[in-house]
């Protein structure tokens, strides 16, 4: 008997060890709640309720095959390997498949399941899975890990012209095992259900995964490129919370985005192309996590900056959490998060810009916010994105580029229009008032809506100082942008 240990692969289709497992003969799936682990990991409320919900409809979709799906309880990963060593015993388990993970708590957790598995003469298998290359194979010609993604991508694109990862069919039907799947649990412990509303939002399941995949290969992608800036309009995928959690595989996005630029990757449609780039992005951090295993530990993967002389500020760090920092774009990005567990991408740019350069606030504080909230928090994205804006990462903006929240959000969203939906206190401004209400009205500005918590020209001059400070910083001039 094969036994599938499902995790961040919440799918049927193009999965690489459900297929192999039952290739191999008559397979059961078991997945691990671990609320300690998820905790200690900050993983959002809304991501849990995602996987749950996923759950149940994956093991619908299991149970047409006559697999059924087991939950057991391991609360911490360290418990893993005994959990799963009594299951294998119990069902008379002759392999267990998994699909690769690549945080350092990930992999020494798959390497202590492995031990103590094949003590007890239970083979093991891992695949490649939730990339398209397994990483170390993607390397400098000195044999390192790329730092600088455009030279990560080039090799990418090479490698992929070469060959194109191949999608891998779903299982067939199955001789009935008579064994009952296990119920998936409404909830988890420690983690809120959060509001219909959100939920609403994401709904559960390959379909709808498909679906969006479909609708955005069909009607958006070739304004990608143009539109995805711009956070009133539908212009990105809404496929990052179904990537994070393998409903959707990056082989399906890269063949269907291949698909409607007649398999071009560098010509052709210029916004199929930006977003292979971004599938390359998330490809590229994940790589780095394996590569730089301190990034998984909480530490700038420029380690000079661990000495930046960065703020104790409690009660702005505060007001950024509660979008009250009286600048709309930035309250309106985290409105955003806090109501729906998603945050536009070029408003998390601004928003961690915002934080670590005009507040000059720990990047950490702010990732680790990010997690607690976000239904597509993925560890290797989101430190990347941070370490990224705060200049402390690989391929990092220079430290001088600081992003003006003001002009981002009058090229942005110059009418106004995301600030105004989530931020209805500014409705009666106009397109020119609404980005910056603190110049209307006299000393008071508007009423219901607090005073900017920072000057943005003395801090951009605070936070130039502070890099420069460091030791092995050259002295730079610097612009907003």
């Amino acid at each position: 008997m094969q036994l599938i240990w499902l995790r961040s692969d919440l799918r049927l289709h193009d999965n690489t060890a459900l297929s192999a497992a039952a290739a191999r003969g008559p397979s059961v799936a078991v997945y691990l709640l671990s609320p300690e682990q998820w905790l200690e990991h900050d993983d959002a409320p809304c991501k849990v309720d995602f996987w749950l919900r996923n759950l149940r409809k994956l093991s619908l979709a299991l149970a047409k095959l006559n697999i059924p799906l087991l939950i057991r309880k391991a609360p911490r990963w360290d418990n893993a390997p005994q959990v799963l060593l009594e299951l294998c015993r119990q069902l008379k388990i002759g392999a267990v498949h998994v699909n690769e993970e690549y945080g350092i708590n990930e992999t020494r957790r798959d390497q202590a399941v492995a031990q103590t598995l094949k003590a007890a003469g239970i083979e093991f298998h891992s695949y490649l899975d939730q990339l398209l290359f397994t990483p170390g194979t993607v390397l400098t010609k000195t044999g390192t890990y790329f730092q600088v993604f455009s030279q990560f991508r080039k090799v990418c694109y090479d490698r992929l012209r070469y060959s194109l990862p191949k999608l891998v069919s779903a299982p067939g039907i199955q001789a009935p095992l008579h064994l009952d799947s296990d119920e998936i649990p409404a909830s988890v412990q420690g983690f809120a259900t959060p509001t219909d509303s959100l939920i609403s939002l994401w709904p559960a399941g390959e379909a709808e995964a498909r679906r969006r995949l479909d609708t955005f290969a069909d009607a958006q992608i070739d304004y990608y490129q143009s539109e995805r800036d711009f956070p009133a309009k539908p212009g990105t995928s809404q496929l990052s919370a179904y990537l994070a959690a393998g409903v959707i595989s990056p082989r399906q996005c890269l063949h269907t985005a291949l698909q409607s630029n007649q398999g071009e990757f560098e010509s052709g449609k210029v916004g199929a192309v930006t977003w292979i780039n971004e599938l390359l992005w998330r490809e590229f951090y994940k790589h780095i996590l394996v590569g730089y295993p301190r990034v998984s530990r909480h530490r700038a993967f420029r380690p000079e900056t661990e000495a930046l002389a960065w703020r104790e500020a409690p009660d702005e760090l505060a007001a950024w959490k509660e979008a009250r920092t009286g600048l709309p774009i930035i309250d309106a990005a985290m409105r955003q998060l806090l109501e729906t567990g998603w945050m536009h991408n070029r408003l998390r740019m601004v928003v961690a810009m915002f934080l670590t350069k005009n507040l000059l606030i720990d990047w950490r504080e702010g990732e680790r916010f990010f997690m607690q909230h976000l239904i597509d928090g993925d560890l290797a994205a989101n430190n990347g994105g941070w370490q990224w804006s705060s200049s402390t990462g690989t391929d990092s903006a220079p430290y001088f580029r600081i992003f003006n929240p003001l002009s981002q959000s009058e090229k942005f969203d110059a009418e106004g229009v995301f600030i105004k939906h989530w931020l209805p206190e500014l409705a009666g401004l106009n397109k020119k008032e609404v980005h910056n209400p603190a110049n209307v009205g006299g000393l008071f500005g508007v009423a219901d809506y607090p005073s900017p918590i920072v000057n943005l020209g003395k801090s951009r001059e605070r936070a130039l100082a502070a890099f420069k400070n460091l030791p092995s910083r050259q002295n730079a001039g610097g612009g907003y942008e």
